[in-house]
């Protein structure tokens, strides 16, 4: 590639953007990219845009940068897209709490996969098909790295509405707990060999070596040392189920019925229901921070977050294998999984793309869990692509934690709540009522 051309999406997500750029200019091979910048929202295109001319000054890099609100605009020619819309912001995500907790459904993070998770998809996919169908008349050949969470909800639709794309889905959880897996046991990460595979933010620890030798034991020894550590979801999942899940507690807790409905659960472990609405007041915040320095002409932090769009572009570009986790389709790639759904497994990446790795199976108890997930994913997505306001119903109903909390007539009361508040965000097809 002569001028790579790298499209972000959903450039408004400042502090996200601001990390991911801040990785891609560490690269010398990519200091002379071209970067366009896109979001519906002009004052946060303008932050993006100021972060980003600071963060390439910073890196002594030297990219052409462009600002457009025209999404067109900035996916013509583009060899790479980066997507992180988040559809609604943060009044759709208090909605997406607000509204069921009325009906006594908790929730930690609520953007994977339970009630939270179904609504933030359908309110997304409208925008992926639009995304979808100008990159087809665009940019074409150019690989689509999606960041927007639900992620295994959001990469199977574009699958199925535009199986062409070369669309891969990336997101941080199995690097992040292997590296703090790794401090737990005392092994530089440096030293570690591991193996995980399931689905986005359900996926598990399947090898966890250094030199060939089981780490496991070491990590036994640790949480038997710290009673703390048995105060947390994925701990107690790992226990009984034998592997480690690879997303935070407050994510895991939300993919099964047996913490959030009960009482003396959240006690046990500490689940802070509704954390997530904090952690988006923490985002406003830090957007806030970094408007008020560019407006100032102030310093700005630039700080890399090992994200890996950064390197899968660098891989792509030089030639350099790297392996990442990425969610694809799975066709094969886990067994006992449908082959239909989107799966989180090891991706070889180099000058031809991302090439996923074949797993085989995984632990029958844990294929049991990540079966019951992909089931939920695949209605909500059904839900779109067949017009049909009813598998909305069907998908809460299936979701483990919403079944938990409520009887049927009252999931049904709680979508068409949703479908009342989100209404003008959903495909016009999903805005029917259904009642009982």
């Amino acid at each position: 590639m002569t001028e790579v051309k790298i499209a972000f999406v959903g450039a408004g997500s400042v502090v996200f953007t601001q990390g991911l750029l801040a990785d891609l200019f560490a690269f010398p091979e990519l200091g002379h990219a071209r970067i366009d910048l896109h979001d519906i929202d002009e004052e946060r295109l303008a932050t993006a845009e100021g972060a980003a001319r600071h963060i390439a000054g910073e890196r002594g890099a030297k990219p052409t940068i462009t600002a457009h609100l025209d999404r067109r605009a900035a996916l013509e020619g583009a060899d790479f897209v980066v997507n992180t819309v988040q559809v609604g912001m943060n009044e759709a995500t208090r909605t997406d709490f607000d509204v069921p907790a009325r009906y006594g459904v908790r929730q930690t993070i609520g953007d994977t996969l339970g009630i939270g998770g179904i609504f933030r998809a359908l309110r997304t996919f409208p925008v992926l098909r639009g995304l979808a169908e100008d990159m087809a008349e665009l940019c074409p050949d150019a690989l689509l790295l999606n960041y927007t969470n639900p992620m295994a909800m959001n990469v199977l639709y574009l699958s199925r509405i535009a199986p062409a794309l070369r669309t891969t889905g990336l997101c941080h959880s199995v690097y992040w707990t292997m590296h703090d897996l790794s401090q737990l046991v005392g092994v530089p990460f440096e030293e570690v060999s591991y193996l995980a595979a399931g689905v986005n933010h359900q996926a598990w620890v399947l090898r966890f070596e250094r030199d060939g030798r089981d780490l496991h034991p070491l990590l036994d020894a640790a949480i038997a040392e710290d009673p703390g550590l048995l105060r947390r979801v994925r701990v107690d999942m790992y226990r009984r189920l034998g592997h480690y899940p690879t997303e935070t507690s407050e994510h895991s807790a939300e993919y099964v019925p047996w913490y959030l409905h009960h009482d003396t659960e959240i006690e046990r472990l500490r689940l802070p229901v509704g954390a997530y609405l904090e952690i988006i007041e923490e985002n406003t915040a830090d957007y806030e921070r970094t408007r008020r320095a560019l407006l100032a002409d102030a310093p700005l932090p630039v700080e890399g977050t090992m994200e890996y769009a950064p390197q899968v572009i660098h891989s792509v570009v030089t030639g350099t294998p790297r392996t990442i986790y990425g969610n694809v389709p799975n066709r094969g790639l886990i067994d006992n999984l449908p082959a239909d759904s989107v799966v989180e497994v090891p991706c070889l990446v180099d000058a031809l793309g991302v090439q996923p790795t074949r797993v085989g199976s995984l632990p029958p108890q844990c294929a049991v869990l990540n079966s019951a997930y992909v089931s939920v994913t695949d209605l909500v997505v059904r839900a779109a692509t067949d017009g049909d306001p009813r598998h909305i119903r069907h998908a809460a109903m299936a979701d483990p934690a919403t079944a938990a909390a409520l009887p049927v007539e009252r999931i049904w009361d709680l979508c068409d709540d949703l479908v009342r508040a989100h209404r003008e965000l959903l495909q016009p097809e999903l805005r029917e009522e259904l009642g009982h």
